[in-house]
């Protein structure tokens, strides 16, 4: 029997999955040492402070709006992936809650705890990046913001992710969102680690 081209391997799926799996801990592991999530999490989870619902729901919504215009301008982009992540990463990141606050709060034990919460969530988040990122299935509803500025203007991708990255920021810190170090060791320290995890672990396996 002759397969279909189109069908993403099993060894892809499941690795989307768990990459996205361990996106979540890793977001739940920034979120534990209170020193700032990646932007867009930070910016999630402070709406759903305000509105009084989930993070899972209230991401589920904000993906849902990016997704509007990654249907009308970016259809390429869209994959399994896409719709896993864009549905799951806000439920699967609250379901790792429990487990991380067993250790208690980071922050009354001090700045060193708190540094040694995020150097874990680091390299957590970036193997859950690479491994998404390797599967090929679809680009999240959020990372397509900046491909679609990339594609439709003249600034290059890294100017586009820096300035959705930025305004992110910005408007969770107007929100009252936490901002910190956190964010900064995010935006700049998961790059490195994501192309390590690429090269000596998600394309090998």
């Amino acid at each position: 029997m002759k397969k279909n081209p189109q069908m993403p391997s099993v060894r892809r799926i499941l690795g989307m999955v768990v990459g996205i799996v361990i996106i979540g801990l890793g977001i739940a592991l920034f979120k534990q040492s209170h020193l700032g999530n990646d932007s867009i999490s930070a910016l999630n989870m402070r709406l759903a402070e305000m509105l009084g619902i989930s993070l899972g729901v209230q991401n589920l919504c904000t993906n849902i709006l990016f997704f509007a215009l990654q249907f009308w301008f970016g259809r390429k982009y869209i994959g399994l992936g896409t719709f896993v992540n864009g549905i799951g990463v806000g439920f699967i990141v609250t379901a790792f809650y429990p487990i991380a606050a067993h250790f208690g709060p980071a922050e009354a034990l001090g700045l060193p705890v708190q540094l040694l919460w995020v150097a874990l969530a680091v390299p957590v988040t970036a193997l859950g990046a690479s491994l998404y990122q390797t599967a090929d299935l679809g680009i999240a509803p959020y990372d397509y913001l900046s491909l679609g500025l990339r594609d439709y203007t003249p600034v290059p991708y890294f100017g586009c992710r820096v300035f959705t990255d930025a305004l992110c920021a910005v408007l969770a810190f107007l929100l009252g969102g936490l901002i910190g170090l956190g964010t900064l060791i995010c935006a700049f320290g998961l790059g490195p680690f994501v192309q390590f995890f690429t090269r000596h672990f998600s394309e090998k396996v």
